[in-house]
Parts: structure tokens; C-alpha cells; sequence
């Protein structure tokens, strides 16, 4: 099997360069997640890599029968899902029948044939074709989809459906190197622990997007980081956790080395501060100058002058090439939130009943509430959310007066979308508070995307400005519905630390494995009847 290559990529979008000469070699065996925040490269350099789009400067090398997973994948209502296993199964079943063509034709005295012969062999071991027919029931039954009937047409299927089968026919087909863009999305648990499985026993090699720091951990054997640093992208081996400490300790070093430089661009400012003023014109002479000012000053001034200059110069040159300054970690701004409020219970469920969609004998959230909502998608989670947030109209809820709450949905839309992200996050907020704690300082939207209407920005970055609105003026209650979804890695460690923090309760409901290992609070579990029971 070849590798995967690319050398030296420029990708240039909308006037803004998302890749700027980066390299990357994938070896077979080698499985690479590509990290990093929304409009950091990972989608681009996919498709790069994939053929899809064409470099605006560098080359790539790659595999023949390179298969690659968008996002969104294009497809035929029309066509059923028979017709796209038998697209996976059509190249072993070609090497199979070639193998037996031309094996009826061997010959001890046909070097030519022998060689051909070994060559399709080799090949037939190397996707284990004589296994593909067993194969591509395995992995759909792996990816959900085994009791789905084969003449379903693709338009009958449900988004997430489609999806898993794009997955399957990559799975099934084993092309030497595959690309995969967010490929845990649409799969529960079990489909992400098979996909992981079956990542880890392909020969050839891997390239895959992903914000799921548990996958990550379980698949990779290396990371590239498309985050801005210093050093620009980084390429660090083993899993998420390796990376993640080495990480915390190139931070520190930034943080270190910009202190250190500001420190002493500021000493290098008052230096030449000082000196200008020595040499500056109509000064008049100390006490301890006045004998032989005259005779001396315009030999003394001349040097003065030339060290002014050397120091001027010195400091443009370390302005022009010093440390861009960290991206401000993701903190929650403590407040005294529970003020105001009497009693100890800020929302009490009893006996709440949602036909096929909840059913809660009882639940309280108190203000020290840490609760972590799970279950299969379609369970309840969301709507438990939105009964607590009153947004679903149902008997048997309290809340307490003045209770202020704050709710991030999975879809997120504003009012005016013609406003500039700024210009929304100071009109919710109000002019005080949008001062007292800038967007800036929260690291969720850098300069550009701020100044960008909200109805151009990616549902991330609306996301990730619906989430900075909640951590600048934190509610008593914070109802979080995957609260990850669009984040990248480094940014949920850091909105985990940042959840330990806040001083008002919080109810989340996720998916992410990773946040519920960590999670300190309590469990609750909603099971496929939609029924909630406290678990831990």
C-alpha cells in the first residue's frame, strides 16, 4: 500500500489562507485525527487530500481507491441501500473473478501470468475479499442499520440513516486510505465503539476530523492540531490524552515566553524613553552637566542620538516578530447568583407526563444542582430541557419566583441575523456588562467572526456565541443540551473546567463520553420508554 501525502498545501478561501503550506504524511497503518476550531482547515484539507478541491499551491499523493466520508453525503433517493452494499462488494467481487480468470490460465512456463496471478492475490488478502459478503453484514448490523430491509430506497431514510451507510460502504469496500469527516455524528454509543474497532483493523491508512475526544483516545496513533500556536499546525503522536498533556505544557511555555518578551519590550520602551529625553531639543543643562556642557554637548548628543537610534530600532524589530498573544481560556464569571431567591429548591418535576416523549415521577434542582442527563437519542433528553426551562407547557412543575435561566439548544438562531456578532452579544447584555466582560476576553469568536453578521456565521460559531452570552452573565439555572456539539477538543477541557466553576446549578444533557467520565455531579437516565430514573 502507498501512503498519503501532501506537501507544502495552500488553500485559499473568501481572501483568507485556511492552509498555508502544510505537509502531512499518513503511512499505512497510521491513524491521523485532525483537531481544531470550526474555520481551522480540517474540512479543507480533506477535501484537499481527497481530490474534492484542488490546492491553490503544493501537490498530493494518494492512493487510487482513496475513499473519503463528507459531512453531507451526496446520494439517489432513488437508489436503495441493496444497490449501495453491491457498490462496496463490486471491487472484491472484480479481484475475485479476475483471480479465477486467471488462474484457469496459469502456466509453469508464463512468468508474466504467475506474476499477474500473485499480484491479484496479494491484493484479494490485502482487502480479504473472500470475506466481503460476511463483512458487509457485520458492519451494518455494527452501524444500526442490520434490521433495516435492503430494498429501502435512500430517500426513505432518515439524515442520520444515510450517514451510517456511507460509513458501512466505506467500511465494507477497505480502500487503502480513507478520510472521514466528523464520522462519530448520527451514531450512538455501540456505532461508535464498532467504528473504532473496525478503524483500528484497517491496513491501510486514516485521516479523520473529529471533535470527540473519547474517539480520539480510542483511535488514533497520531494527532495534527490545526489550532493557531506559535508554531502554527502541530503534529504530536499517540491518542488525545497524550496530547492533551503535552499541550498544557506548551501553554504554560507560551503564556511564559509572552510575559517574559512584553516585559521586556516595556523595559526596552522605557530605555529609549529615557534616552530621547537626554538629547531632546532646548533641555537645559543639570547641575552636574554645566561645566563643559557647551564644549562636549554635541559630541555627547551625537552618541545619545546614535544609541536612540540602535534602541528604536532593536525594539521595531522585536515588535514586528514577537509572540501573538494566547487565546484567553474559557472562564464562567462568578456572581452571587443565588441572591434574592428563598428557599432551597429552584425547580421542582412531580409527576410530569409527556405521552411518548417523558415521564418524571420526580426530580428537584437545587442550587448546588450538578446533573447529568443521558440516554439514546429520540429518549427525552432534550424535552426534559425544555421543561425545565418552561419552554414546554405541562403540569406538575414549580419554579421558584425570579428564577433566572439560562438555555443553550442543539439549533441556535438570533433575532436580527443582519447584526454583527459584536453588536448582538452588547444588545443582549446590555452596553455595561458587554464592557465589563468583552467577547474578547472569552475566546470563543476571534476579531473576524465578531465583526461578521450572526447570519453568516457556521452554526458553531452561532453556537459558540450563544454559549459566550451565557458564561458573560451566568443564570441561577444553566440547561445545557450538548453542550460540545461544535467545540473543538481543547475548547471542551476547557468548558468542562469552566462547568466546575460556575456557581449556579446546571442540567446537561450530552452524548459526549468523555464529559460523563468526568462528570462529578449527579446521573440521570432516560431510557428508550422515555421514563427518567436517578442514576449514577
Amino acid at each position: 500500500m502507498s501512503a498519503l501525502r501532501a506537501h507544502e498545501i495552500v488553500r485559499v478561501l473568501g481572501g483568507r489562507r485556511v492552509l498555508d503550506g502544510l505537509s502531512v504524511t499518513a503511512p499505512p497503518g497510521r491513524r491521523i485525527g485532525v483537531i481544531g476550531e470550526n474555520g481551522a482547515g480540517k474540512s479543507t484539507l480533506l477535501r484537499v487530500l481527497a481530490g474534492v478541491d484542488a490546492p491553490d499551491r503544493g501537490e498530493v499523493e494518494r492512493p487510487p481507491d482513496l475513499g473519503f466520508l463528507h459531512q453531507e453525503m451526496p446520494y439517489h433517493p432513488a437508489a436503495t441501500i441493496a444497490d449501495v452494499v453491491g457498490r462496496a462488494l463490486a471491487a472484491a467481487r472484480r479481484v475475485l473473478a479476475e483471480l479465477e480468470r486467471v488462474a484457469a490460465l496459469l502456466s509453469d512456463d508464463d512468468p508474466a501470468r504467475l506474476a499477474e496471478y500473485s499480484g491479484l492475490l496479494d491484493q484479494a488478502q490485502r482487502h480479504e475479499v473472500w470475506d466481503a459478503d460476511r463483512r458487509a453484514e457485520v458492519v451494518l448490523t455494527g452501524l444500526g442499520l442490520g434490521a433495516v430491509p435492503r430494498d429501502r430506497a435512500l430517500g426513505s431514510l432518515s439524515g442520520g440513516q444515510r450517514g451510517r451507510l456511507a460509513l458501512a460502504e466505506l467500511l465494507i469496500r477497505r480502500p487503502s486510505a480513507v478520510l472521514l469527516d466528523e464520522p462519530t455524528n448520527h451514531l450512538d454509543a455501540e456505532a461508535v465503539t464498532f467504528l473504532e474497532q473496525q478503524l483500528r483493523e484497517l491496513p491501510g491508512s486514516v485521516v479523520f476530523a473529529s471533535h470527540d475526544r473519547a474517539f480520539l483516545d480510542a483511535v488514533c496513533t497520531d494527532l495534527l492540531d490545526l489550532d493557531p500556536s506559535p508554531e502554527g499546525p502541530v503534529r504530536h503522536g499517540g491518542g488525545y490524552t497524550d496530547y492533551l498533556g503535552w499541550k498544557r505544557a506548551e501553554r504554560e511555555r507560551w503564556e511564559r515566553q509572552y510575559l517574559e518578551e512584553q516585559e521586556e519590550l516595556e523595559q526596552l520602551r522605557d530605555a529609549l524613553g529615557s534616552t530621547a529625553h537626554r538629547i531632546a531639543p532646548g533641555r537645559i543643562a543639570r547641575d552636574n552637566e554645566k561645566m563643559g556642557f557647551g564644549h562636549t554637548s554635541g559630541r555627547v548628543q551625537n552618541q545619545i542620538s546614535r544609541r536612540v537610534r540602535s534602541a528604536a530600532k532593536r525594539l521595531e524589530e522585536k515588535e514586528r516578530t514577537q509572540l501573538p498573544a494566547p487565546p484567553p481560556r474559557l472562564r464562567f464569571r462568578p456572581r452571587a447568583l443565588s441572591a434574592g431567591l428563598s428557599g432551597e429548591k429552584l425547580v421542582t418535576l412531580e409527576n410530569v407526563h409527556l405521552p411518548d416523549r417523558l415521564s418524571v415521577a420526580g426530580l428537584e434542582i437545587r442550587p448546588d444542582t450538578r446533573l447529568l442527563v443521558t440516554g439514546p437519542n429520540g429518549a427525552g433528553k432534550s424535552t426534559l430541557l425544555q421543561v425545565l426551562a418552561g419552554r414546554a407547557a405541562v403540569d406538575g412543575v414549580t419554579r421558584q419566583p425570579g428564577l433566572r435561566i439560562g438555555f443553550l439548544g442543539q439549533d441556535t438562531a438570533f433575532d436580527r441575523p443582519n447584526r454583527t456578532a459584536r453588536a448582538t452579544y452588547a444588545a443582549v447584555l446590555g452596553p455595561e456588562r458587554a464592557a465589563e466582560v468583552p467577547l474578547s476576553s472569552l475566546g470563543l469568536l476571534g476579531k473576524p467572526e465578531s465583526a461578521r453578521p450572526v447570519g453568516e456565521l457556521s452554526a458553531g460559531q452561532r453556537r459558540r456565541l450563544a454559549l459566550a452570552l451565557l458564561i458573560a452573565d451566568p443564570p441561577q439555572l444553566l440547561l445545557l443540551d450538548e453542550p460540545t456539539n461544535h467545540l473543538s477538543p481543547t475548547l471542551c477541557d476547557e468548558l468542562e473546567e469552566a462547568l466546575r466553576t460556575n456557581p449556579g446549578a446546571i442540567v446537561a444533557a450530552t452524548h459526549d463520553r468523555r464529559l460523563r467520565e468526568h462528570w462529578t455531579g449527579d446521573l440521570l437516565a432516560i431510557g428508550p420508554d422515555h421514563r427518567a430514573t436517578p442514576g449514577r
